[in-house]
């Protein structure tokens, strides 16, 4: 598992690891994918970036006053997100960058120590 660290504000999850099918998030090891809002974590039944669609996304969404950027863990590789995926979610306010998992992680964790609202969706590698 790659370690990453960082200080956030108290009770942000800020993503301390990843590999090995899961994740470390706030010290917490959660294993598959994860949907991360900068409060809370929660499991993510997708086990691949093609299973991907509004509803998997619904937890996400429906805190979407509090994120402007989701970002999308793809896995090992980068993926596209579908057209109608990304227009709806642009409805709402928010901007998807889907990358590797990797990245991903990475760029949330600089996100959200930069104060912005910023949310994940990482499939896990």
């Amino acid at each position: 598992m790659q370690d990453i660290s960082g200080l956030p504000k108290e009770g942000q999850q800020l993503i301390n690891g990843y590999g090995d099918g899961g994740f470390r998030v706030s010290g917490v090891r959660y294993e598959g994918s994860v949907l991360i809002l900068p409060e809370k974590t929660e499991s993510w039944s997708l086990a691949d970036i093609d299973g991907i669609s509004l509803d998997s996304l619904s937890s996400l969404t429906e805190s979407s006053d509090n994120i402007e950027i989701l970002l999308i863990g793809c896995g090992d590789g980068m993926a596209y997100i579908e057209d109608d995926i990304r227009n709806a979610l642009r409805e709402k306010g928010i901007v998807i960058d889907a990358m590797s998992t990797g990245a991903a992680v990475r760029t949330y964790n600089v996100l959200l120590l930069e104060r912005r609202r910023v949310a994940a969706a990482l499939i896990a590698v």
